[in-house]
């Protein structure tokens, strides 16, 4: 099972703490696996192998800007977070997935599921999307083209399963993904631009890959000639990424209310008591009702 939450929008610093809660939760098996969607205010954040030349503006413009940077521990280069952008932190242990590619769920398996969950959901909006070899991530680009062969069924191609069509045109990246897995539980994810003032991607070189333009939802769908009245609000779109998990890793989705219905759901935390409070000596009462001789007493 999914248990999945919108949260609407949240500060980084928070959404850090919550993904520490929630994995601690998630690994102790108090919780199911859970998918927070959320949006962010302007913030970089730079990944496990990032590089600080890749983020063009200077402190001063960042901080006019009211941007914060974060170093963290996931994956890939540095990327943008804000406004208008979709924001889903899957935290599974991937034990508990089952792996269409062999016996086991492993990181890069997981990644390329959650590629395939965004293509869908960019192809449920009538937008194409797909892999570009080499990089991880999901991309647009003039013609349409399919994905790599994943070992995850794509939508609309019953007959052939995933294709093999290769992207080498100019590729447009709308949904940037890192993760970070300790003891089998993943954190971090996926940033998915619906909205996004893609002016704000001039303030970093996007994944640390130069010459590869960063792309919308509301871009692509309008380049397409597609009515931007249809075009899916915020929250939409976050129980559409929910639904598309729940058929890429084939398992159930619970939409949770709250974060405090979702603590609910662990229960209480098992109490462990500390060894002081354990008898120096048995009390009289016990030792009468279990029939042991009183013991001489000390003078």
């Amino acid at each position: 099972m999914i248990q999945t939450l919108y949260l609407g929008r949240v500060g980084y610093a928070e959404g850090l703490r919550l993904q520490e809660e929630i994995a601690a939760l998630v690994g102790a098996g108090r919780l199911k696996n859970t998918l927070l969607l959320l949006e962010h205010p302007p913030v970089l954040t730079l990944g496990r192998n990032a590089s600080r030349v890749n983020v063009l503006a200077s402190e001063e413009l960042l901080s006019r800007r009211g941007i914060t940077l974060h170093s963290i521990n996931r994956g890939g280069d540095v990327t943008y977070h804000g406004p208008g952008q979709l924001v889903g932190y899957p935290i599974f242990d991937l034990r508990t997935l089952r792996n269409p590619n062999g016996p086991r769920m492993g990181p890069v398996d997981f990644v390329r599921g959650m590629e395939e969950a965004l293509i869908r959901v960019c192809l449920t909006y009538g937008v194409r999307a797909g892999r570009v070899e080499g990089l991880t991530g999901v991309w647009c680009r003039e013609t349409g083209f399919r994905v790599q062969g994943s070992g995850f069924r794509v939508q609309g191609s019953e007959d052939e399963g995933p294709g093999t069509d290769r992207a080498t045109g100019p590729e447009r990246k709308i949904a940037a993904i890192g993760i970070h897995v300790a003891r089998g539980i993943t954190s971090h994810g996926f940033a998915f631009n619906l909205m996004t003032d893609l002016r704000d991607f001039g303030l970093i070189i996007p994944c640390g890959i130069p010459d590869h333009p960063v792309t919308s939802l509301e871009v692509e769908r309008a380049s397409a000639g597609l009515p931007s009245a249809e075009m899916p609000t915020l929250e939409a779109a976050a129980y559409e990424a929910a639904r598309q998990f729940g058929q890429v890793f084939d398992e159930q989705v619970l939409a949770v209310e709250s974060l405090d219905s979702l603590r609910s759901l662990a229960g209480p935390a098992a109490v462990e008591f500390p060894a002081e409070d354990t008898p120096l000596q048995i009390p009289e009462e016990v030792t009468r009702l279990m029939g042991i001789p009183d013991r001489p007493r000390r003078a």
